[in-house]
């Protein structure tokens, strides 16, 4: 059996040394950023373990820098700006090709960075989901962000619009969500 946060039944993780607190607001856009207004990208690649709270991530950066890491995340059961607990670990090349050999339901995504915010332009049956993200450090910060006017709607307590969701999610369902949303992407 798991829990809501997709792992095991009963497992708690607690903020310390290696979890940190979470803060994000999550917001859906029409269309993606003009190339203008970003100020870096990289293509991203999440494969979600089955059974567990864990992703492994390669992101992808133009200059050919590639990030890997293992990342954990345990969502809180309540709404609001605090996602829940986050513990990050860097891999090297070797640790990632081992990870990666577990079996794994992939997600892409680029990542445009257009401060301040993250915007994720999806690939794939997620094509046309255009979701960006503001990280705060305290709660008084996220509570006073004023989103940018290309947001939409916000989304940050909408479980449907979260990576363990969307791996799940059929294009059809993707593209009423959005209209229920307003948005029609185009060549839909």
């Amino acid at each position: 059996m798991t829990d809501k946060a997709g792992g095991p039944e009963g497992d708690a993780v607690r903020p310390g040394r290696y979890a940190r607190v979470e803060r994000e607001r999550r917001f859906l856009l029409a269309e993606p950023p003009l190339p203008s207004s970003v100020t870096a990208s990289r293509v991203i690649t999440d494969r979600y373990l089955p059974g567990t709270r864990l992703r492994l991530r390669r992101a992808e950066f133009r200059d050919g820098r590639c990030e890997l890491k293992l990342t954990q995340k345990v969502p809180l059961p309540r709404p609001g700006s605090v996602q829940g607990l986050i513990t990050n670990t860097y891999l090297s090349p070797a640790e990632y090709e081992l990870l990666a050999s577990l079996p794994a339901t992939l997600l892409s995504k680029t990542r445009l960075s257009v401060p301040p915010l993250g915007v994720d332009v999806f690939d794939g049956r997620l094509q046309g989901l255009v979701l960006a993200e503001a990280e705060f450090t305290t709660d008084e910060e996220a509570q006073s962000f004023v989103p940018p006017p290309a947001c939409v709607a916000e989304v940050t307590d909408d479980a449907r619009f979260t990576g363990g969701r969307l791996l799940k999610t059929s294009r059809r369902e993707l593209l009423g969500w959005l209209a229920a949303y307003g948005i029609h992407p185009a060549g839909c």
